[in-house]
């Protein structure tokens, strides 16, 4: 869901930094190729990852939900020059589609793709998180933040996307996941290891500081 003219959205795309030629095509096939293409970051969310990437040029970066790889592809953008960029998807369908755009990238050597479940295999990964980007099954939002936050560097990002969930977070409606995704927004409210501020981009996206 959009929050704004898609007028306007075409304008703000038009004026921001262009897609590279290997993200256009990923973007083309995956509406083509792949069913919910809905879920992929897209021109406008994915330079805005870019950039918040490039501010803090990260060592380290977790992925939580890869889909086709657009946004990993984005957020590598920024990474230092011997940074890492871990993706975790539990589709591994998705995940091969991923891997083909990858390797064609110039990140190749900095992502790995992880399939499997990421609630186990969080605990597992190495502490010291510049940046985080959660977007993947909504019930579980509030378990990958616990994961992850003790895992992140203070000052380091959790960037959390679909936080507006369509805007039903303020229509009189008790669907499951909408009321995961109030939880999420409340309990990263609450939390006072962070600080938050919530931006009305495509579904949501919760920035999210570790103090």
């Amino acid at each position: 869901m959009e929050f704004i003219d898609e007028r306007l959205l075409k304008y703000c795309e038009q004026h921001s930094g262009a897609e590279s030629e290997l993200l256009k095509q990923l973007n083309r096939d995956t509406h083509l190729k792949v069913s919910q293409s809905r879920m992929l970051s897209g021109h406008l969310q994915g330079r805005m990852l870019s950039m918040f990437s490039k501010l803090l040029n990260p060592g380290y970066i977790l992925e939580i939900g890869t889909y086709t790889g657009y946004s990993a592809l984005c957020l590598a953008e920024g990474l230092g020059e011997n940074g890492q960029l871990i993706s975790l998807d539990a589709n591994e369908e998705t995940s091969k589609f991923a891997q083909q755009y990858i390797s064609k990238s110039e990140y190749s050597k900095k992502i790995q793709l992880q399939v499997g479940d990421a609630a186990r295999l969080i605990p597992a990964l190495p502490d010291g998180m510049d940046l985080v980007f959660i977007d993947a099954d909504k019930k579980s939002y509030s378990l990958y933040f616990d994961l992850v936050v003790g895992k992140l560097k203070s000052g380091g990002l959790i960037l959390a996307d679909n936080v507006l969930w369509s805007g039903k977070v303020i229509e009189d409606t008790q669907d499951k996941d909408t009321q995961f995704i109030r939880e999420f927004n409340q309990k990263v409210k609450s939390d006072s290891r962070v600080e938050c501020v919530m931006l009305p981009i495509r579904d949501g996206l919760s920035v999210i500081r570790k103090r």
